[in-house]
């Protein structure tokens, strides 16, 4: 069964870091230059994603979808099952991709695809109203 509050807190959670890169788009030159103001837009990223990936693990496993492969995969399973449109689902799941880079330095974060992404961070937006309606 799902547990409808633990996701409305997961969701809270993920709104609460986007309404920070909302307003952190809009950074003055100076603020940006602030060595931990990119630092914190990306931990703002990771843990926004992860928020999503919690909510997607906890529908899994609630909703007896069987244990997806991995957090991409977790994502694609809602999109599968109709709780998440297919092509919303694909892109969360390249997120996790995005998420990922972030967090073990696979490969050197290019800083100009993070600015690009707080410019239009949609797909989590379109997550949490996606969810946030489903409840």
């Amino acid at each position: 069964m799902v547990d409808e509050a633990r996701v409305a807190r997961l969701l809270r959670a993920i709104a609460d870091d986007l309404a920070v890169l909302r307003a952190e788009a809009g950074a003055s030159p100076e603020r940006r230059a602030d060595p931990l103001w990119l630092r914190g837009i990306k931990y703002l990223f990771v843990t926004a994603i992860e928020g999503c990936v919690d909510v997607a693990q906890h529908l899994c496993s609630s909703e007896g979808w069987g244990p997806p492969r991995d957090n991409g995969d977790a994502l694609r399973l809602l999109g599968r099952h109709g709780v998440l449109p297919g092509d919303l689902a694909d892109r969360l799941a390249r997120a996790v991709g995005f998420r990922n880079v972030l967090v073990h330095d696979y490969v050197e974060v290019d800083d100009a695809i993070v600015l690009a992404r707080l410019e239009d961070p949609s797909d989590l937006h379109d997550f949490v109203r996606t969810m946030a309606d489903r409840l």
